[in-house]
C-alpha cells in the first residue's frame, strides 16, 4: 500500500503520542475492535484447558497432544492466507459470518468428542473458522488505521495496539470464565464458548456493512506469485512465526511446567490472567514509548530478545527443583517477559504489513503473515512435545525454545 505523505506522517506521529479513545474512531473501527474482544472471550474460555483435557480425559501421549495443538494452530494460522484472499475477493461480511458459524460448530463438536479422530476434526474446524474471520477483521483494521494515519488521525500502530488490548481483555476474562465452567465439566466450557460466538454471529449479521466503502475487490489469481517474490515480507513472516511459536508455549510447555511444580493446573488460569492484565494495562504505554524511541525493526528485536530471556529463566531455574508457590516464580517471569515481548512485536508486525503489500492485496498479505507462522508452529509444537517426552534434562526444552527467538532476529527485514 502507498505510504502517507511526509506531512501527514509528522502529524500522525505527533497525535500518535496521545491516547486513542475508542469513541474517536469510526463506527467500523469500533465494531472491529470490539469484535476482537468477543472473539477472544469465547476462544480463551476453552483453549487454555484443551491440553489437560486431551492428556488426562482422552489419554493422548504428550507428542500427540503437541501435534493436535500445533494442528489447531496450523489450520488457523496456516490457512489465514485462504481467508485473506477470500476477503480481498468477496469482502468482509460473508467471510466473518461463515467463520462464526464454523467456530460454533467446532466448539460444540469438541465438547462431545471422545475419540482422537473426532478431536482432530473439531480442532481443525475451530482453527479454520478463525482462518476465515481473523484475517478479514485484522486486514480491515490495518487498512482503516492507515487511512486514519494519512488523514492526520494518529500513528497506525496505536490503533493496532488498541486492537491488541481489546483482544487481550477478552483473553483475560476468557480463562477465568473457563475455569469457573470447568467446575461443571469441559463440555460446559465448550458450549459456553459456542454461545459467545452465537451472540457475535447475531451482532455482525445486524451491524456489519454489506460492503465497506473504498475497499477494492481483487482477483484471486496472481497474488501468490507476487507475494512469494516479496523477500522483505517473507523475512517478516519468518520472524513473526518464531514469536508465535513462543507464544503457543502458553498452551503446551507452560501447562506442563505448572503441573510439575504444583501438581495441578489450577494456577494456569491466573497466569493467563497475568498475561492479559499486563497487555490491557501496559500495551498502549509500551507502544507509545517504543514509537518515540525505536524503529519498527528495533522494536521487534527487543521483543524477541525478551521472549528468549523468558524461556531461559525457566530453563535455568528448573534444575533447582522448586515446587509449590516458589516454583511458580520462574513460570510467572516467563509469562511476564513473553507478554512484554509480545507488546513490542505484534502491533509493529501488523503495522508493517501494509507497507509491504501490493494494492488491493492486504487481506492476502495479512493472511500470509499468519500462514507462514502456522507452518512454523505446527513443526515447532510437535518437536517441543517430543522433547518434553524424551527424558532429556528438564532444562533442555526450555533452553532450545530460548534459542528460537534469537535466531529469528537475524531473519528480520533490514528496512520497510
Amino acid at each position: 500500500m502507498t505510504s502517507a505523505p511526509a506531512s501527514a506522517g509528522r502529524s500522525a506521529r505527533a497525535s500518535g503520542r496521545r491516547a486513542v479513545p475508542l469513541g474517536t474512531l469510526t463506527p467500523l473501527l469500533r465494531l472491529l475492535i470490539l469484535t476482537q474482544l468477543a472473539f477472544n472471550l469465547g476462544f480463551f474460555a476453552v483453549l487454555p484447558f484443551v491440553s489437560e483435557h486431551l492428556g488426562q480425559s482422552i489419554g493422548m501421549a504428550g507428542w500427540l497432544v503437541g501435534f493436535v495443538l500445533g494442528l489447531r494452530t496450523f489450520s488457523q494460522q496456516g490457512l489465514f492466507v485462504v481467508g485473506g484472499a477470500l476477503t480481498d475477493r468477496c469482502g468482509i461480511r460473508p467471510v466473518v459470518l461463515t467463520g462464526c458459524v464454523l467456530r460454533i460448530a467446532g466448539f460444540v463438536w469438541l465438547g462431545f468428542a471422545e475419540r482422537t479422530w473426532a478431536v482432530v476434526g473439531a480442532v481443525l474446524l475451530i482453527g479454520f473458522a478463525a482462518a476465515l474471520f481473523s484475517p478479514a477483521v485484522e486486514s480491515e483494521v490495518a487498512r482503516q488505521a492507515v487511512l486514519r494515519e494519512g488523514e492526520g488521525g494518529g500513528d497506525r500502530t496505536r490503533v493496532l495496539a488498541l486492537f491488541t488490548v481489546a483482544g487481550q481483555a477478552g483473553a483475560f476474562v476468557g480463562p477465568l470464565l473457563g475455569a469457573l465452567l470447568l467446575a461443571v465439566d469441559f463440555r460446559t466450557a465448550c458450549l459456553a464458548g459456542a454461545g459467545v460466538f452465537v451472540l457475535v454471529l447475531a451482532g455482525h449479521a445486524w451491524l456489519l456493512p454489506q460492503r465497506v466503502p473504498g475497499r477494492p475487490r481483487a482477483r484471486m489469481k496472481g497474488g501468490a506469485r507476487l507475494l512469494l517474490r516479496n523477500r522483505p515480507f517473507l523475512a517478516l513472516c519468518c520472524a513473526y512465526g518464531a514469536y508465535l511459536l513462543a507464544y503457543n508455549q502458553l498452551y503446551l510447555a507452560l501447562p506442563a511446567e505448572v503441573e510439575r511444580v504444583t501438581g495441578s493446573q489450577a494456577p494456569l488460569a491466573w497466569l493467563f490472567a497475568l498475561s492479559s492484565l499486563l497487555v490491557v494495562t501496559a500495551q498502549l504505554p509500551v507502544t507509545r514509548w517504543a514509537g518515540k524511541r525505536l524503529a519498527p525493526r528495533r522494536s521487534m528485536v527487543a521483543g524477541l530478545v525478551l521472549i528468549a530471556l523468558g524461556f531461559a529463566a525457566v530453563g535455568l531455574a528448573r534444575p533447582a527443583g522448586w515446587t509449590g508457590a516458589g516454583g511458580l516464580v520462574p513460570a510467572a517471569g516467563f509469562v511476564a517477559l513473553l507478554t512484554v515481548g509480545q507488546m513490542l512485536v505484534a502491533p509493529v508486525a501488523r503495522a508493517w504489513v501494509p507497507d509491504l503489500a501490493e494494492d488491493g492485496r492486504l487481506g492476502l498479505y495479512t493472511g500470509a503473515l499468519s500462514s507462514v507462522s502456522g507452518i512454523v508452529v505446527l513443526v515447532g509444537s510437535s518437536a517441543t512435545g517430543l522433547l518434553m517426552d524424551t527424558g532429556l534434562p528438564v532444562a533442555v526444552p526450555w533452553l532450545v525454545l530460548a534459542a528460537v527467538p534469537l535466531v529469528a532476529v537475524g531473519t528480520l527485514p533490514r528496512r520497510g
